[in-house]
Formats: C-alpha cells, sequence, structure tokens
C-alpha cells in the first residue's frame, strides 16, 4: 500500500508504527507547587552530545500542554529515566490517567528522591538517570518539544565496562506500537491502564 500518511489510519498511527523500537523518557519534575509528576514519552532521543542535550515531546501545546511539559518550562529543570525491563510495569503504571496532583511514584509504588543537581525528583533504583536543564522548546504542530542539557548523570555501576556505559548491560525498553514494547533482546507486551 502506498498514499498519504492518513491512509494508513493517522500520521501518528503511520510514525508510532514504524519508527521504532523508540527509547522512552521517564520525565521526573515538580509543578510550581512542589508536587511530584512522572510519566513515561516515547517521542524522546539525543539531539547533540556537545553540549549533551535530549529531547521529549510529551504532545499539546498551550493551555493544553501535558503537564511534564509544563512542570519542565516553569522550573525550567528535568530528570530523564532510561527504562529498563525491571521497570517495565511501574512506567506503565505511570501513563495511568491520575486526578490532578496525584502522585505517580506513590501510585506506581516507587521511591522518590530529589535529583543531585537539579530540582526535580528522581526514582531511586532506576539504573540510569538523567539530569537535565531546559535548554530549549519548540512548537511543532500540536506537539511541544522539550528539550534538557544533561547536567548530571546516574549510571549503576553493574551498567559500566572500564568506567563506561555497557550497552550489553542495559536492558532498555522501547516502545513499538500499540501496546508492543521490546528490550534489547526480545518483544513483550503491555496493556495500558485506564
Amino acid at each position: 500500500m502506498e498514499g498519504a500518511p492518513e491512509e494508513f489510519g493517522s500520521a501518528y498511527r503511520l510514525l508510532g508504527g514504524v519508527v521504532v523500537p523508540r527509547p522512552i523518557a521517564w520525565v521526573g519534575s515538580y509543578d510550581a507547587e512542589g508536587r511530584a509528576n512522572l510519566a513515561p514519552y516515547s517521542f524522546f532521543n539525543v539531539v547533540s552530545p556537545d553540549p549533551p542535550v535530549v529531547y521529549f515531546a510529551p504532545g499539546g501545546t498551550g493551555e493544553h500542554r501535558k503537564d511534564s511539559a509544563n512542570n519542565a518550562i516553569e522550573s525550567e529543570t528535568f530528570t530523564v529515566h532510561v527504562v529498563t525491563r525491571d521497570f517495565a510495569e511501574a512506567m506503565n503504571a505511570t501513563s495511568a490517567t491520575l486526578a490532578p496532583g496525584e502522585d505517580e511514584f506513590e501510585h506506581a509504588h516507587l521511591e522518590r528522591v530529589d535529583a543531585t543537581r537539579v530540582d526535580a525528583p528522581r526514582i531511586a533504583d532506576v539504573p540510569v538517570v538523567l539530569e537535565c536543564e531546559l535548554y530549549d522548546t519548540q512548537e511543532i504542530g500540536r506537539q511541544t518539544l522539550v528539550f534538557g542539557e544533561v547536567v548530571h548523570a546516574h549510571v549503576d555501576d553493574d551498567l559500566l565496562t572500564d568506567g563506561k556505559p555497557d550497552v550489553r548491560k542495559l536492558d532498555a525498553v522501547g516502545r513499538l506500537a500499540g501496546s508492543y514494547y521490546s528490550t534489547t533482546e526480545d518483544r513483550f507486551r503491555l496493556e495500558r491502564p485506564d
């Protein structure tokens, strides 16, 4: 089949179904009242190694922007957790639609600690966490891209070989399409909660 993106259901379905696997940014942030927020986004990647910049695109602009984007823009800081297979179910739980102010860390039974260099929360046991300062934002269509400069990183010693990250030791989870995910070894399925 050939055609315009909408002929495949929608541009989102086409791109989300063929640009796979996508890494997942599990973003931690505080709102203006100091309430923690934690949410996963699979429109995420590295932008530059110098300066070290990553981005996530949580969707929505203006008054429809997601909490993670609003918090990162207001506080100018956020954390990005690399999702591993051990944390896949908890990550999925944090994608649930919760009442305003309800804490995703508590909802998913995750231990929350403060980041080291930025004013943002992080999960205590996740093996890779990037602490970011807001670098820039950009609106494209109905998406707000949030760029963060990595100013501090937490990498579990078990993931290192000769002091450098070893991809063979990181069981990172990627997003496929619909309810499908993958690791560096296999595919699996998780249903998103309501």
